[in-house]
């Protein structure tokens, strides 16, 4: 399978990385530092069960997805209209568009680019970061959850043959609520303090926070008619155990001086509980204080 991966961060040198150990033809859309190091050494995957250079291609430009035939969708979600004009006159007929992106909303956004294109949402559930140029570094997890859509199916066997567990469910759009609000709960409190999800918790007053947050999330995607699976309050509470030492993106955004994307997480559940008549104030404290930061920086 030829495989690009259409802005590849932490998310994307994981997954592309991990097709690329499966024998498929991989290449990363990256920033120039990152594909100066892969080109020369290889991209570099730190896990929590081997440690090895993966040789695959790396550009800089989104040419680099012509005729693919599976795009992993990875850019920030504030690019994603503009990184989806990019892609259109690259696709080959029958691509699949996967978006690995946080938010709840890319793949609507991104089919409204796209028309003619398969487009699929998928939730991703990974702990990584780039610790250096082509140096990934994982830190836990490594699943997905696709929506069913034309190429899903052989996709999600692809991925599960190259060791990343897949599965295909028809209730995306609530687990990507899931996945939103185990954000919403983590990843500004990660962002404000600069620290780890395990070093967070250990402070008096941010488990109730974060219950606050869980609780608003809920009530605005009940309004949304959006079913949540299983019991969103212990998905929060066990996140943590599987990646106590990781730092959202959030963070690491904020810490590396680039715009974050609060807006399309707290932010999203502050404007859709405006629209639908529900109040969200912790939610709205927590985006508030992320974008005072992103300003100072």
């Amino acid at each position: 399978m030829k495989v690009v991966v259409m802005g590849a961060g932490a998310v994307g040198c994981y997954f592309g990385g991990m097709l690329a150990r499966a024998g498929h033809h991989v290449t990363l859309v990256a920033r120039p530092a990152h594909v100066e190091a892969i080109t020369r050494d290889g991209l570099r995957m730190e896990t929590k069960t081997f440690d090895e250079r993966v040789r695959l291609q790396a550009a800089t430009e989104p040419a680099a997805a012509r005729d693919a035939e599976l795009v992993l969708f990875c850019v920030k979600s504030m690019d994603t209209e503009a990184a989806g004009r990019q892609l259109r006159p690259l696709l080959r007929p029958g691509a699949l568009v996967l978006c690995l992106q946080n938010g709840v909303d890319n793949a609507d956004r991104l089919r409204a680019v796209l028309p003619e294109h398969a487009v699929a949402a998928a939730v991703v559930y990974v702990a990584t970061e780039m610790a250096g140029p082509g140096h990934l570094k994982h830190h836990g997890r490594g699943e997905l959850v696709i929506e069913p859509a034309r190429g899903s199916e052989p996709v999600a066997q692809a991925l599960v043959a190259a060791g990343v567990p897949t599965e295909v469910s028809a209730n995306v759009r609530g687990a990507l609520w899931l996945k939103l609000l185990l954000n919403c709960a983590y990843n500004a409190v990660s962002a404000i303090a600069q620290q780890p999800y395990g070093k967070n918790v250990q402070s008096e007053g941010i488990w109730d926070v974060m219950h606050d947050v869980v609780d608003e999330c809920l009530a605005v995607a009940r309004a949304d008619g959006v079913e949540v699976p299983g019991d969103p309050h212990a998905a929060t509470r066990k996140l943590v155990e599987s990646m106590p030492a990781q730092y959202s993106s959030t963070a690491q955004d904020l810490a590396r001086g680039k715009p974050t994307e609060i807006d399309f997480l707290n932010g999203y559940v502050v404007r859709r509980g405006q629209a639908l008549g529900i109040p969200t104030p912790a939610n709205r404290v927590l985006w508030a204080l992320v974008k005072l930061l992103e300003g100072k920086r």
